[in-house]
């Protein structure tokens, strides 16, 4: 069982100690729901607090409307503050509102709908202030303590899942894997990569000002993109490999060789273009890169092909051309990631990527 102490849960604390604080402070007797709605109010991201705090607002407004007006017309029965919310719900979904920003309505019903002796109105303005006071809290919080650093923890990913990815596919080509091993580190791959596409849209989220950051930016943004998309092509090829692995081990050794050795060399290449963005190593030369684009490839297909021709039919090696075509999709990829990261550096020869930020 794994324990996590990130960013968030410290923010989501700290959010709830403000608010509370805060309605003790102006001498608010339900302070709680103001720590309740600082937790459902904490965003992965400063550009995703701005952009719900209206809609947190809003909900917040109709709940405490509706609760008011139950009140007046019906009381506050369990059961009608169970209508109400229903009520509640149906209206924050035909606003198209999030399910956090929902539950954030539901809490001010329930604070609000509460028996109390006090008048409804102040009672009700106690409990909405409440509820906003922790929206507030949460916002502030998100702005200013323990921002996200998520170029810093988008490189990591990339560069741990595509080492991953690259040591199973040189074993598998090697048919050193273990079978059942391989499978569940292909699920656990595939689910990393779809984390890498969150990563990188929380990335995409966060906003500069500067116009010299901004074009600095946006280069990042498509180099970071095409990076995700290596290691998918990567994936795809230790995928087919899984699927092949018993037919490659009894090819022969002339092409089973062969295969072998423009696996190496294309995860070579990709193995030196993390190093290159993460500025251990200098650009990789373009006669470097020449030696392993896909004529090499093509070969591979015309050995394939020719291999079958000898054996007067049989298709049993052109069952391998599917890796050829992932083999030769995933060179030019990389191709193309090489030339975004020569571009990079040749732009902004200064700026390094954001790698040694301490992650809490």
């Amino acid at each position: 069982m794994k324990f996590g102490f990130g960013a968030r849960v410290l923010k989501t604390g700290l959010a709830v100690s403000i608010a509370m604080y805060a309605a003790m402070m102006f001498d608010f007797t339900s302070a709680v729901f103001a720590g309740i709605a600082a937790v459902f109010s904490i965003q992965p991201s400063i550009f995703r607090s701005f952009k719900t705090i209206i809609e947190q607002v809003e909900a917040n407004l109709i709940g405490a409307i509706s609760a008011v007006l139950m009140v007046y017309l019906l009381g506050n029965d369990p059961f009608v503050i169970g209508f109400t919310i229903i009520l509640v719900i149906t209206v924050c979904r035909s606003f198209g509102m999030k399910q956090e920003i929902i539950m954030l309505a539901i809490v001010a019903v329930i604070g609000i709908m509460e028996t109390t002796d006090v008048p409804l109105i102040e009672f009700a303005f106690t409990r909405f202030s409440s509820v906003f006071i922790g929206i507030f809290a949460a916002f502030i919080v998100n702005m200013l303590f323990l921002p996200p650093k998520y170029e810093t923890r988008l490189f990591k990913e990339i560069e741990k899942t595509t080492n991953e990815t690259l040591q199973w596919i040189r074993i598998t080509s090697r048919h050193l894997s273990d079978q059942p091993a391989l499978k569940d580190e292909i699920k656990k791959l595939i689910n990393d990569i779809t984390k890498l596409d969150h990563t990188y849209m929380l990335y995409s989220e966060e906003r500069v000002y500067s116009k010299k950051t901004r074009y600095m930016r946006a280069r990042k943004l498509v180099l970071f993109r095409q990076l995700i998309q290596s290691a998918k092509k990567s994936l795809d090829v230790l995928r087919i490999l899984h699927r092949f692995d018993n037919e490659v081990e009894h090819t022969p050794f002339e092409l089973r060789t062969h295969i072998i050795d423009e696996i190496d060399k294309v995860i070579h290449i990709h193995e030196k273009l993390i190093l290159m963005c993460s500025g251990k190593i200098r650009d990789i030369e373009d006669d470097i890169i020449e030696k392993h684009t896909s004529p090499e490839i093509t070969k591979l297909i015309e050995e394939l092909v020719d291999c079958n021709q000898l054996r007067e039919g049989n298709r049993d090696h052109l069952q391998f051309l599917p890796l050829a075509a992932k083999l030769m999709d995933y060179d030019y990829q990389l191709a193309h990631l090489n030339r975004l990261i020569n571009s990079y550096q040749h732009y902004h020869r200064k700026e390094q990527f954001n790698l040694k930020e301490k992650e809490v």
